[in-house]
């Protein structure tokens, strides 16, 4: 592959190198979350801003930990994963906004995802749609165990991976509206928690590289619960799953120091 760094050492859209990150590293969506994420570091620096890709280091528990922003969408959160397992990441833990399906699912809960539906381009140019796309089994138990010793009101199950967001929201006024429809449809019938739009790209991703990754999500809101006359709560705070997934790392460097994992 051509060298667009020109020998600088840096990843070329992340603009970090060996050094600059720890092997767990949280993968928020938004840049503008990753200071937040750093809050609860030690001693976190900001090491990378470039693109939709803003990086922060700090430690937790005396190992080297890291947040990086991946941007919306399977393309970039796949950039990010590809070049952070370059530089020494081997753990990620994904921590975002999603739209509960279910009708028990309320906004303000967590979901964490034991699964995630290929209805994305990104996982597709890493293998054929036959592959699953699934979590690394340590670190969807170490959000678990952090969610219940928390109190957090969580649930565990598949979610749902789309590119288009206003497919999601408005399918009828798409030219495919019957294939989007339709699809929804059948996903309901499955027992889908959640839509979201990065997980299928890095789990399968992060099965390629052979890293570690987990999701979970603060539930926005429920587009079935409101087509239904239900109560529907509207929360964006993302602290909840922040914090799920802190603890999560805080378990895993626990365990994988012990040898448990």
């Amino acid at each position: 592959m051509v060298d667009y760094t020109e020998g600088s050492g840096k990843q070329y859209h992340i603009g970090i190198g060996p050094g600059d990150v720890g092997r767990y590293v949280i993968l928020p969506g938004d840049p503008k979350r990753c200071e937040k994420i750093a809050a609860y570091f030690d001693d976190a620096k900001l090491v990378g801003d470039s693109r939709e890709y803003v990086t922060y280091t700090g430690t937790l528990l005396g190992e080297k930990v890291s947040v990086t922003s991946t941007g919306i969408g399977g393309p970039s959160a796949s950039i990010a994963i590809n070049e952070l397992s370059k530089i020494g990441a081997d753990t990620f833990l994904r921590v975002g906004t999603c739209g509960g399906m279910q009708k028990e699912i309320c906004g303000g809960d967590i979901v964490i995802a034991s699964g995630a539906i290929r209805m994305e381009g990104t996982s597709r140019e890493y293998a054929p749609i036959e592959y699953p796309a699934v979590p690394d089994y340590h670190v969807m138990n170490a959000m678990i165990e952090a969610a219940e010793a928390a109190g957090t009101n969580y649930h565990v199950g598949v979610v749902q991976c789309k590119d288009s967001f206003y497919g999601q929201h408005e399918p009828e006024i798409m030219p495919v509206s019957y294939e989007l429809q339709n699809k929804w449809e059948a996903w309901l019938r499955m027992g889908c928690l959640a839509s979201e739009m990065e997980s299928a790209a890095l789990f399968i991703a992060g099965s390629f590289l052979r890293v570690r990754v987990g999701s979970c999500f603060l539930v926005v809101a429920n587009q079935e619960r409101a087509k239904a006359g239900l109560p529907n709560a509207q929360v964006h705070d993302t602290s909840l799953a922040i914090v799920t997934a802190v603890d999560a790392i805080r378990l895993l460097i626990q365990k994988d120091k012990e040898g448990t994992k």
